[in-house]
């Protein structure tokens, strides 16, 4: 049966008649700000204490875009007769965002919790060369990621946990088996000097 002239059209209509009658559910943006999840990727937030100058995150990052300058400075022995100890300082830490791709690999391999996840993401420049981020910049945004969510009660526990919670079992069953035994050695002794008193 061939189609009824002018039924796509009607169909059409009605579909523009059902969603003029719905509400909008368009955000408005910038006036009305989007709730991001809290895993966003944004930026990328620099917290500067615990950076080592590794280099890890710079060597790892498949761009090439993190940007690291330190020196080396002598600090000098902490008891006499020591020797004097070097450690690397930051002198520069940056991020080129045009050339990032978010691949998060610079946060995972860092070992001492130095990079992390910023849910920020209203970093637009008119000119890309603006879009390298020093290391006061990344120190800004590390001040707006959100904390940890909490563990799942049902989760596995940590190796680290349960390792040190092991370790301070078997120490606490040493300590009590220790001191069952000075108990056992202290009652013995009272009881030699017992049979010595009632010796005539």
């Amino acid at each position: 049966m061939p189609p009824i002239p002018g039924s796509g059209l009607a169909k059409g209509l009605a579909v523009t008649l059902r969603t003029m009658t719905k509400k909008t559910v368009t955000a408005q943006y910038p006036d009305t700000q989007p709730e991001l999840p809290p895993r966003s990727r944004g930026v990328i937030g620099l917290f500067e204490e615990n950076c080592t100058v590794c280099m890890l995150c710079a060597r790892e990052c498949p761009d090439w875009c993190i940007y690291i300058d330190s020196h080396k400075e002598t600090s000098p022995p902490a008891a006499p007769g020591g020797r004097e100890r070097s450690r690397n300082v930051l002198d520069r830490f940056a991020i080129d965002f045009s050339l990032c791709m978010y691949c998060g690999i610079c946060i995972e391999v860092c070992p001492f919790d130095a990079l992390f996840w910023s849910p920020e993401f209203e970093y637009a420049e008119t000119d890309i060369h603006e879009l390298t981020h020093e290391r006061d910049k990344l120190r800004e945004w590390m001040w707006t990621v959100p904390e940890p969510p909490a563990l799942d009660p049902a989760a596995e526990e940590p190796k680290e946990i349960a390792a040190a919670r092991k370790a301070a079992d078997k120490l606490a069953a040493q300590r009590a088996k220790e001191q069952q035994e000075q108990q056992q050695q202290e009652k013995e002794q009272q009881e030699q000097q017992g049979e010595k008193g009632g010796n005539p």
